[in-house]
């Protein structure tokens, strides 16, 4: 393993971090004592500040350990993004908890097989989702359960404008009266961070069975503060019990930075069951006393909307979420020009929707990431400066963290520019997987986190993820990588949203499929559009079928379901 390179590291940024023995719920307590009265989140019309979210989360806490909630107890969160996710999530791992979140996108089996799997006594779920689980409930080891609604968001006066019923829920506890008949809890339980964890997260499933990742407090401290400081380029000192942020002599955060902490706006859509959401745009916006402006679910319109009316300076999310944007008929008329940052992780980012985006955005920069629910959520970003963005690279490892790449059969480590698999070390990597010791001696390896995601780096340092290893198609002995594909397709302006995937061919092995979802009222014929992909790739990449859909599947972290796919073309 040769030592990491620094070759590009931003000018006067820190090689290295300071990470406090904290637990993960000190990111709140400190910002709500540095800024009580900045806005923390802005849902629906009703405002929360720091003050605040701290108070009610400390009252959920008070109300679960009534509920007898312990430390080390599971407590299930299965909510969309609203204020009483957080306060539940803040609350839930005060008490020692472990937060494991339940995706409402889930079927109702493959919330049982988390809940069972994770041993979740306690759920927190909306009037309008428990119904859905509820017969799978006696099923799994739940006990209590807690519901809210959106509608609790809404005082009487703006009731009327807002046209959302609250749904009684029988045989469960009402969290707006939990929140009402307790006072704050003021004590303290005891943790100690590099052991207990904080998080068990599900892995996707898009490859197979879900499996608990389990991460401890300073798992999520350490990638919360590599991902904030890596904006600023910052260390933290921990000051009589106060995080402070420190600079290099003569830098006016303010006026030298991208983001300075207690003056951001960010529209956070990116859902925060999913580790980008619970520690991207969760976690790291209350370390750096962001408000938050939240939205439980996405329409463009709306969100493009939202930047002038909160003179928002940061967005985030998967291609996903990006792709419409750049698509909507209005876009080009919106002034985006206050956006410092846009994040993009989760899938690669077409160049085509990076073009547009960077032109939307004359101040600010795209920042294309790398990560894995596995290593907390991130292990690699972009430089904070337009211009030392590589396009197509998602970045150099930040803060303590090393990243390697090794051939696929033989293990090897290879040099600059060969692909192969990509492998990370750092503090963020995960304890493992939860009560499945093979699965974890399969991708944990002397410290190595096995990512199963095929890449290069360059003589920079830079990494580039090329494929999912699973996702590789071998037609002929010859690797095919689908991605780029993909990113031909994504060159033909019919095209809105593509993925290739390998179907089983007697002669070939496997012949690359492409599936292709057109922009509104675009039409192109199946053979026009081969020959816009074959023309400009080798023979062996060559797409034999394209298959139109409505809308390509994709999971609740904006990673497309080629799982599905293949199941499609296996059925025929």
């Amino acid at each position: 393993m040769m030592a990491k390179n620094f070759k590009a590291w931003p000018e006067n940024w820190p090689k290295t971090q300071y990470y406090p023995d904290i637990p993960v719920f000190a990111f709140l307590d400190q910002t709500a004592s540095r800024v009580p009265n900045r806005i923390a989140m802005v849902f629906g019309g009703m405002e929360l500040t720091y003050s605040e979210f701290k108070d009610l989360s400390d009252r959920f806490a008070a109300a679960l350990l009534e509920q007898g909630v312990k430390k080390g107890d599971r407590v299930a969160i299965h909510l969309p993004n609203m204020p009483q996710f957080a306060i539940a999530y803040y609350g839930a791992i005060r008490i020692g908890a472990i937060y494991t979140p339940v995706s409402p996108l889930l079927s109702p089996q493959e919330a049982r097989h988390q809940l069972e799997d994770a041993g979740a006594e306690t759920l927190v779920s909306l009037d309008l989702l428990y119904p859905g689980v509820a017969p799978i409930i006696p099923e799994t080891p739940v006990r209590r359960v807690i519901t809210t609604s959106i509608a609790d968001c809404y005082n009487a006066v703006i009731a009327a404008v807002k046209p959302l019923e609250k749904v009684e829920v029988p045989d469960t506890l009402d969290m707006a009266a939990l929140l009402k008949e307790h006072e704050p809890f003021e004590g303290s339980v005891p943790l100690e961070p590099s052991k207990d964890l904080v998080h068990l997260a599900y892995t996707g499933g898009t490859t197979g069975v879900s499996k608990g990742v389990m991460l401890t407090h300073a798992n999520v401290v350490a990638n919360v503060i590599q991902y904030g400081n890596w904006l600023t380029g910052a260390r933290v000192e921990m000051v009589d019990g106060m995080l402070q942020t420190v600079y290099p002599p003569g830098v006016d955060p303010v006026k030298d930075r991208l983001t300075a902490r207690d003056r951001e706006t960010a529209l956070v859509v990116v859902p925060w069951f999913h580790a980008m959401g619970t520690v991207g745009y969760l976690n790291n916006l209350v370390y750096s006393g962001t408000t938050m402006i939240v939205f439980p679910r996405f329409d463009p319109k709306e969100y493009l909307d939202a930047v002038p009316k909160y003179n928002a300076t940061a967005l985030g999310g998967a291609p996903q979420l990006y792709i419409p944007l750049v698509n909507h008929p209005d876009f080009a008329s919106y002034d985006l020009s206050g956006i410092k940052v846009a994040a993009s992780g989760a899938a690669p980012l077409a160049r085509s929707v990076l073009d547009r985006m960077l032109e939307a955005f004359p101040e600010g920069v795209v920042q294309e990431g790398y990560g894995l629910t596995e290593c907390t959520m991130g292990a690699t970003a972009n430089p904070p400066f337009r211009d030392q963005i590589r396009l197509g690279s998602v970045g150099l490892p930040v803060f303590d963290t090393d990243v390697k790449v090794v051939d696929v059969a033989t293990g090897e480590d290879l040099p600059p520019g060969a692909e192969g698999e990509i492998c990370i070390k750092g503090p963020q990597v995960m304890q493992g997987y939860w009560q499945r010791p093979e699965a974890t001696a399969e991708v944990l390896k002397d410290g190595w986190l096995y990512t199963g995601d095929i890449g290069r780096e360059d003589e920079d340092g830079f990494i580039y993820i090329t494929d999912r290893k699973k996702d590789m198609i071998i037609y002929k002995g010859y690797n095919v990588y689908p991605r780029q594909i993909e990113e031909v397709l994504f060159q033909h302006p019919a095209v809105q949203q593509c993925a290739v995937v390998g179907k089983p061919d007697p002669e070939g092995g496997e012949i690359p499929v492409a599936f292709v979802e057109l922009k509104q009222g675009e039409k192109i014929s199946e053979e026009a559009l081969m020959e816009h992909v074959n023309s400009q790739v080798a023979y062996y990449k060559k797409v034999r079928r394209v298959i139109f859909m409505d809308a390509i599947p994709v999971s609740a972290a904006g990673k497309v379901l080629k799982k599905e796919l293949r199941n499609q073309l296996m059925e025929e």
